[in-house]
């Protein structure tokens, strides 16, 4: 039986259990890792992570972590060429955009969501924050950009692992309390996105 680690307020975490729905896996999921009931630095876990961060899957193969990892691990092993493609460069168009979430994107976020989403007092500086939330705001026009140019999805025409991602990253842009600019190519990309069943249990909570 597969099993993933990891509480499901967890960004990383959704994403390997929306990968899961759409490929329409049956799985054990542990959400109290990561929690106050089930620490992630503690030594059971990091014995599984020992970076003590979720998501962790284990299958007959063994252990894996890194979300992003996992996603591409489960659509190559369920032999699902229309999230990941087989044809390279197809494929090095969705993990392209999959490598920009984990690094552009998420690196673009983290001081403003930190303030505003979460309101933790290490993130209070009024400047650090009208800072983060700019680009922020910036590195969603990228995204923007780009989906008016495919009017479909983010690596082309067809939903891929990096809508993934990414889709829920959009979510959490557009859960945060602060100041937006209109994107009416992300706002169109969000309605297709929610006209998928596995995409409800994932993106439209309250905790961003």
């Amino acid at each position: 039986m597969l099993r993933i680690l990891g509480r499901t307020s967890s960004i990383n975490v959704r994403k390997v259990l929306w990968t899961l729905d759409e490929i329409g896996l049956i799985y054990e999921h542990e959400p109290q890792w990561a929690t106050p009931a089930a620490s992630s630095r503690s030594a059971e876990f990091l014995a599984l992570n020992p970076n003590g961060k979720v998501p962790v899957i284990e299958d007959e193969n063994g252990l894996l972590w890194e979300s992003n990892t996992i996603c591409r691990y489960l659509a190559r092993m369920n032999g699902r060429d229309d999230l990941l493609p087989s044809d390279p460069a197809a494929q090095a168009r969705v993990e392209m955009w999959m490598d920009w979430q984990a690094t552009e994107l998420n690196g673009s976020w983290r001081y403003a969501f930190m303030a505003l989403a979460r309101r933790d007092p290490a993130f209070a500086d009024p400047a650090q924050i009208e800072a983060g939330r700019r680009h922020w705001n910036a590195t969603m026009d990228i995204l923007e950009q780009r989906l008016t140019g495919t009017d479909a999805y983010v690596a082309g025409s067809s939903f891929t692992l990096a809508d993934i991602v990414i889709g829920l990253s959009v979510h959490r842009w557009r859960a945060t309390p602060m100041e937006r600019p209109a994107l009416p190519a992300v706002d169109a990309y969000m309605a297709r996105l929610d006209a998928r069943p596995a995409f409800g249990p994932y993106a439209r909570q309250d905790v961003p």
